[in-house]
């Protein structure tokens, strides 16, 4: 299956745009089942692929006590007869939280570490202590990026909307992953990528997906407009986020509503030109929302979308 066969788009209203001659376009990648939505699927397509043809036994990875990448790699194991294995930051987090009860409830195996042990997650001594504890497992990175997600992901058709050629593309950026296959994959409109967490090497992690002898297209990395530190909002994101189900539009505070909060600040800077065309790639992270309500963050009436 390509990525195209199940992709949907949707033009938002809102006065601000209107104002600005703005077109915004939200571009999805659903699949069929909502817990490997957004940019998940497409992250995870060539991985699984991989692990199918050769003969892999299950996957592991590792996520934080809410992640949406380790729901979609637990949901796309299970639907792949492969087995799969979390390794979850923090050893005091509770394994009945929404988010980590569906991990297993797709038969996820959950392993608890210490936030020390966890920072080192990306060195090949724990990546090879892993593989040699759970021989015929995959390895998948947290976030999933890597160069088959950027792949997955450069082939999103996302540089025409329904209405013609968009003037620019925008995502929501966590571990680079997705705007770099943006970036592959958009010919030659501008993307720019909204930073929902604080690191100062996003863009050379980004860069490492882009071999510097092609030409790429223009690309910009900004950091968050509005509540920037990574897992953080307010009641004025979090409004703004609801302020859409009425166009049955779904966003979550953390990633997608962040981003696209940004997006209306630019625009009404004028930092975005009146008459353009966005296309914005809705990245999933709607299953985080029960998470927030679990926590108090949210009414929990809010978080049934």
């Amino acid at each position: 299956m390509t990525p195209t066969s199940y992709v949907q788009w949707q033009k938002l209203d809102h006065p601000l745009l209107s104002e600005h001659q703005i077109e915004l376009w939200l571009r999805y990648a659903q699949e069929t089942n909502p817990d490997i939505s957004g940019n998940k699927i497409l992250k995870l397509k060539y991985q699984l692929e991989l692990a199918l043809q050769q003969k892999y036994q299950g996957l592991f990875t590792f996520g934080g006590a809410f992640s949406n990448h380790l729901v979609a790699t637990a949901a796309a194991a299970a639907e792949n007869k492969l087995q799969s294995l979390g390794i979850v930051r923090g050893e005091e987090v509770d394994l009945n939280n929404p988010t980590l009860a569906l991990c297993q409830s797709y038969g996820m195996q959950l392993v608890r570490v210490s936030r020390e042990m966890y920072r080192k997650r990306h060195t090949e001594e724990v990546v090879q202590q892993l593989k040699e504890q759970y021989p015929g497992y995959l390895h998948i990175p947290e976030g999933g990026t890597c160069e088959a997600a950027v792949r997955g992901v450069s082939e999103l058709q996302i540089c025409t909307t329904p209405a013609g050629p968009a003037s620019l593309l925008i995502c929501a950026v966590g571990s680079g992953g997705t705007i770099a296959g943006l970036i592959r994959g958009s010919d030659n409109t501008a993307v720019l990528g909204i930073a929902v967490v604080q690191d100062q090497t996003l863009p050379e992690k980004i860069k490492a997906f882009l071999p510097a002898e092609t030409q790429w297209p223009l690309w910009q990395l900004i950091q968050a407009l509005h509540q920037p530190r990574y897992g953080h909002f307010d009641q004025k994101l979090w409004q703004f986020c609801l302020s859409f189900t009425e166009q049955n539009v779904q966003l979550d505070p953390i990633y997608t509503g962040k981003a696209l909060y940004s997006v209306f600040e630019l625009i009404k800077s004028g930092q975005i030109a009146k008459g353009s065309r966005l296309s914005f790639f809705h990245t999933g992270g709607l299953q985080g929302l029960k998470g927030l309500a679990y926590r108090g963050l949210i009414a929990p009436l809010d978080s049934v979308q």
